[in-house]
């Protein structure tokens, strides 16, 4: 196939487009610290998105470790092992305990039933993933979480637009984290969001994200620097101009995956969830022994032929030296994640993928099974 066909690949507006916003940046002189470009942002994303406020990152990482100081979280939080290690590295960052606990078997969401076993005295959160843009099983987590007067932080990093009844899962829980990262749905290059429910928690969001200052001779808090400048906020407001028609054509892609790859014995499809408007940021597919060859032999076929699929999330966090030595992270606490972790494999989708490498990667597969 020649080049490359990655697992995804950021949509690029025209130059000519983003050059208009650059004259603007250069004529104002305006780079960063709250600029006209990324208050355009935060008002119309909060439009976009249904949610009441959101506070601009310069990525998804410092969102999720300044969230957890705006709630002052310590102690012990639990959380998943399956998702990108940023979830946990948050965590770490904030001197918190991680503890992991097992994932649902069809979505490797974290598991509601697992929950409760382990709260502990020091538990002060739960911090749930929407793995691949799928809804936790909220209402079972806030009904914990009300139980035991935990806070809720979800890492929505993929979960951009992802709605349920026709609402936001954005305003589930306490806070919501979104990444902006050049690989997903919607990007700023880098950058990410924390979307929260009201005023002040608003303000403190962004004094903590701007060194902890509150005024020109006030800091209120020990913050850092995680601010989105105008350019990023500049490329994300082209974006929001495309994302609508971006994400229907991630959605025709994984409708022709589902239909080609129908019926192969040994492969397991994600099916849309009832009363989900999703956004299609993976195409997970799960490889189980009635396959021909195991999920690493057609990652390695698939790479031959210069299809770069990837392996989300394998190995778990949890398998990480930095974190393995938790009594949390051992295998016999985490079956499922472990057995979703060796069966995943998410498939090249984007808004520039071709047909006919749709074609040739669904050809490849069905010639293994």
């Amino acid at each position: 196939m020649g080049k490359n066909i990655f697992v995804t690949q950021p949509f690029l507006p025209p130059l000519e487009e983003f050059n208009e916003y650059l004259v603007k940046i250069w004529k104002s002189k305006w780079l960063t610290n709250n600029g006209q470009f990324h208050q355009q942002l935060e008002k119309e994303l909060t439009e976009y998105l249904g949610v009441p406020y959101i506070s601009l990152f310069s990525n998804g990482a410092l969102a999720l470790v300044t969230a957890l100081q705006c709630l002052r979280v310590t102690g012990e939080v639990i959380t998943t092992p399956f998702s990108f290690v940023a979830t946990t590295h948050s965590l770490w960052w904030n001197n918190i305990k991680p503890v992991f606990v097992d994932i649902d078997p069809i979505f490797g969401n974290l598991n509601p039933d697992c929950i409760e076993a382990a709260i502990t005295p020091q538990t002060t959160a739960i911090m749930p993933v929407h793995v691949y843009g799928n809804p936790c099983a909220n209402e079972k987590i806030q009904k914990i979480a009300d139980t035991y007067g935990l806070k809720i932080i979800y890492d929505a990093a993929h979960a951009f637009h992802v709605r349920k009844d026709g609402h936001s899962i954005l305003n589930w829980g306490d806070l919501s984290i979104l990444s902006f990262h050049a690989t997903k749905v919607f990007n700023t290059f880098e950058g990410g969001a924390i979307i929260c429910k009201d005023l002040e928690t608003k303000k403190r969001i962004d004094d903590l994200k701007n060194f902890g200052i509150h005024d020109e001779v006030t800091v209120v808090a020990p913050g850092i620097n995680a601010k989105m400048n105008e350019v990023q906020a500049a490329f994300g407001l082209l974006q929001l101009k495309y994302i609508n028609s971006l994400i229907e054509k991630r959605k025709e892609i994984a409708s022709l995956y589902r239909i080609k790859l129908h019926g192969i014995e040994g492969i397991r499809i994600l099916d849309d969830i009832e009363n989900v408007t999703h956004n299609y940021s993976y195409f997970p597919i799960f490889i189980n022994k009635e396959f021909g060859i195991t999920r690493d032999e057609l990652y390695i076929k698939l790479k031959e032929e210069n299809i770069l699929s990837r392996r989300y999330f394998y190995p778990l966090i949890s398998s990480f030296s930095m974190y393995r030595g938790l009594p949390s992270a051992n295998l016999s606490n985490l079956p499922i994640a472990h057995k979703i972790a060796n069966e995943v494999l998410c498939l090249p989708i984007y808004p520039d993928l071709r047909y006919t490498h749709i074609e040739n990667i669904c050809s490849i597969i069905t010639k293994l099974a």
